[in-house]
């Protein structure tokens, strides 16, 4: 995190006019690599090359997946098709990924996964390299959008109602059924992508469901992800990724009472991950 720098902002009170406030300097993005920039070059590399090949991928993916999810009643074939997309769009934005801490986490059991939200490019990154199924846990206004709307209700993933939580109850009863059944769910507790790059605070109900199913809770920081990709563009600045998984935090004995105490632990094992050198 960016050091604060303090302003003296005493004002001769005989002076008058309008006075010029100082502005803050911006903070540079907290994975930015340094000495690297991204111009023209990379921008028409973007519009006219990456941009385009994700649309075609998700169109012809989902166009596929459509009688492929007829018959998949819980959705462990529209995982595959979903795998297949993000595999695809993994390979085409030249940006490698390094996995730290996976191989210390036994996949054979239910875990909820904690991870940052900070671009568009977290839910591929995500289906390449957990190497297991599972479920995302998602906000209904995601179903509005075309064929990634289809493909998030036909493949089980559990939509959350933010404005009417009441409405997400049958999703929530599937989700701890899944977590019976030993799969996992991913949640991203910050309720949205962050708009600066910076972690934001966690929402505690987000973690109501690990209380439920006691199943413990695996932090993960993506790190890189936005400055690949940040909110409001679509230029995609090819770069370094990484993975970093965290030690499991359990919820054996918690209550709803805990949700605040255990949202702030994920949460601090979450940055400890995201801003680790």
């Amino acid at each position: 995190m960016g050091a604060v720098q303090e302003v003296n902002s005493s004002v001769d009170p005989v002076e008058s006019g309008p006075q010029e406030l100082p502005v803050a300097p911006s903070r540079p993005s907290p994975h930015a690599i340094p000495g690297v920039k991204y111009g023209w070059g990379s921008l028409l590399r973007s519009l006219l090359l990456l941009d385009p090949l994700i649309w075609f991928y998700t169109v012809i993916m989902g166009v596929i997946a459509i009688p492929g999810g007829m018959a998949d009643r819980d959705g462990r074939r529209l995982h595959w098709f979903s795998h297949a997309w993000s595999w695809l769009i993994m390979k085409s934005i030249f940006s490698p990924m390094k996995v730290t801490g996976l191989d210390k986490i036994d996949t054979s059991k239910p875990h909820i996964y904690a991870v940052n939200h900070a671009s568009a490019m977290d839910i591929p990154v995500l289906y390449v390299h957990l190497p297991f199924q599972f479920r995302i846990a998602f906000k209904k206004e995601l179903l509005a959008y075309p064929v990634i709307g289809w493909q998030l209700k036909r493949s089980g993933q559990v939509c959350i109602d933010q404005q009417n939580p009441a409405r997400s109850i049958s999703s929530i009863r599937a989700a701890l059924k899944g977590l019976q059944r030993n799969l996992p769910l991913v949640i991203f507790p910050e309720g949205g992508r962050t708009p600066d790059g910076e972690i934001k605070p966690f929402l505690p109900g987000a973690f109501f469901l690990a209380i439920k199913a006691q199943a413990d809770i695996v932090p993960i920081a993506l790190v890189g992800t936005y400055e690949l990709l940040p909110m409001n563009t679509y230029h995609i600045k090819c770069r370094p990724l990484e993975m970093r998984v965290g030690e499991p935090i359990s919820t054996t004995g918690l209550t709803v009472k805990d949700l605040p105490a255990l949202s702030d632990r994920v949460q601090k094992a979450v940055e400890a991950l995201y801003y680790r050198p």
